[in-house]
């Protein structure tokens, strides 16, 4: 069926229209449910059939906002937003999370007089296979955007997928409390319907979480910096790597940049030719644009290499995570000085006063450590 709607809308490897098919599948079939629900929890008196209608509701929006914010997003750079509007999708992401979470807070209040208040619920075997059908949709929503979401790296339809499960969970919830008090005399719709609505809680801040991270400015994933890494390790004249930065300005715009130490006797033209085929490299690959700063260093200095075992010693044994970049030494008649840039984890932070002592230790009074801290 995926596979159907992608050629139907002639959206198969084009990013936005893949984004726009997923919101208006979802806005259609969100509707649908709601429309059936609504009216089977009208008629059976069930609270918690109608906060599993307004659940439906709030997500058929939640696909109207996630398709104006695919659509928006695809607007190209100009004078005022030079990074193009790739980060209109997470804010319709953040859109959709406080839908979800108003929706959820008012179904917990009806919820909670229903339980003050219990009345009997009408169950008929029309509602039970009406429900029944809601949670198959569900689940077909659940695959048809995890498979599109994975196609298109979009934490956007991922977090619609989970939405989607989440929806199958509390749908099934509601079908247990009709067929319990079926046949108990125990009224739980009540507690049913806060069940849902606190699932739809959930729901609403984990995507608030996924969508503000990013708009916040949080650090490159591990998966990203270890392909970087690998990708600029691949070229044999890099000797070393360090200060990775990377600015996500919306799914498909993310920029980095890294500076990498090269032989300072390696000629300059051919190691700025390496520098550009690795930019070019990492567009095309990882879509990412890397601008990559060149340091050159001395190789062939004995006691500039010792000292800096000496010292990359040390500071393994305070924590294996520190490393050290542009080590470079002046030597003067009297002390000499090691000049160099530490990458500090970010827990130890506060500690450079420690980790300059340990150094110096180490060094002896022949040499004065002068560090600059990089907080990672």
């Amino acid at each position: 069926m995926t596979a159907l709607l992608l050629r139907l809308f002639g959206a198969d490897g084009d990013r936005g229209r893949i984004g726009k098919l997923a919101g208006f599948v979802g806005m259609v079939c969100n509707a649908m449910l709601f429309a059936v629900k609504l009216a089977v929890g009208t008629l059976t008196g069930s609270v918690s059939v109608t906060a599993d209608a307004m659940n439906n509701l709030s997500d058929s929006t939640s696909s109207l906002v996630t398709l104006l914010g695919f659509r928006l997003a695809e607007r190209p750079a100009d004078e005022e937003h030079p990074y193009g509007h790739a980060r209109y999708e997470y804010l319709s992401g953040l859109a959709v999370a406080v839908l979800i979470l108003v929706i959820g807070v008012e179904l917990l209040r009806s919820s909670f007089l229903k339980i003050l208040s219990p009345e009997t619920t009408a169950f008929t075997p029309v509602m039970f296979f009406l429900l029944a059908l809601s949670v198959g949709v569900k689940l077909w929503m659940y695959f048809f955007n995890r498979s599109l979401g994975r196609r298109i790296d979009s934490e956007t339809l991922l977090a619609t997928a989970d939405d989607a499960r989440n929806d199958c969970i509390t749908t099934s919830a509601v079908i247990l409390a009709a067929v319990v008090e079926y046949f108990t005399a125990w009224k739980i719709d009540g507690w049913a319907g806060c069940a849902v609505a606190i699932f739809i809680l959930i729901s609403g801040v984990q995507t608030a979480r996924d969508t503000i991270s990013p708009l916040l400015g949080e650090g490159a994933d591990s998966t990203m910096q270890r392909d970087i890494t690998a990708l600029l390790r691949s070229e044999p004249r890099i000797l070393g790597i360090h200060d990775l930065m990377v600015h996500d300005y919306g799914p498909g715009r993310r920029f980095a940049s890294v500076h990498v130490e090269m032989n300072a006797k390696d000629d300059p033209m051919e190691s700025h030719d390496r520098i550009d085929a690795l930019e070019r490299q990492c567009l095309q690959t990882l879509q990412i644009h890397l601008v990559i700063h060149y340091d050159p260093v001395i190789t062939d200095d004995e006691e500039l290499n010792r000292q800096r075992r000496i010292v990359e010693s040390a500071l393994a044994k305070l924590d294996s995570r520190i490393t050290v970049h542009d080590f470079r030494r002046i030597q003067s008649a009297a002390v000499g000085k090691l000049i160099f840039d530490v990458a500090l984890p970010f827990d130890l932070r506060g500690r450079e006063a420690y980790v300059t002592q340990a150094v110096q230790e180490a060094v002896g009074d022949k040499y004065l450590p002068m560090i600059t801290f990089d907080v990672q």
